[in-house]
């Protein structure tokens, strides 16, 4: 398979997945999420659709050049892959957790567990490909942002 074809299917598979957790985002977005207290530092609503887009550009980009090398280093491609489609199966459940079930307790755990998933991927790339564990680098503080986040507004609403 090409090089590019295999960024392409990575790419579009985590644009889907984000397609998909905004479509469950959707009608809380405007009906429960306004209902929460929020800190101060909760962002708008409209900077979200830009920068997870961005995010899943850079992790389809990321995961397309691991398995580039699968070729050369099959034993940590595949471990490295194991761990991105884990991550990415949690960032998906992050959003039914917290946005379809209402549910920032369960959403707290289960985005601390995604946080370590994250930042093992980071690692597993970064030793296949040093640019490819760099794109994961924004991705890790964007979420480290919404576990801080995804506290306070736990915490405020208990």
């Amino acid at each position: 398979m090409q090089k590019i074809i295999r960024i392409a299917v990575v790419l579009t598979t985590c644009l889907l997945v984000g397609y998909f957790s905004g479509m469950v985002t959707r009608d809380s977005i405007t009906t429960w999420y306004p209902t929460l207290v929020k800190p101060s530092f909760n962002p708008p609503n409209w900077v979200f659709a830009p920068v997870w887009t961005i995010l899943y550009i850079m992790m389809g980009v990321a995961g397309g050049m691991v398995w580039n090398r699968l070729e050369q280093d099959p034993e940590n491609v595949k471990k490295a892959f194991t761990f991105f489609i884990i991550q990415l199966a949690l960032n998906a459940a992050w959003s039914v957790i917290f946005f379809y079930f209402h549910n920032s307790f369960l959403a707290l755990i289960e985005v601390i567990l995604f946080w370590l998933l994250i930042f093992e991927t980071h690692i597993q790339f970064k030793k296949i490909d040093k640019t490819a564990g760099l794109l994961f680098i924004p991705y890790l503080a964007w979420v480290s942002f919404a576990t801080v986040l995804n506290a306070s507004i736990w915490w405020l609403n208990r």
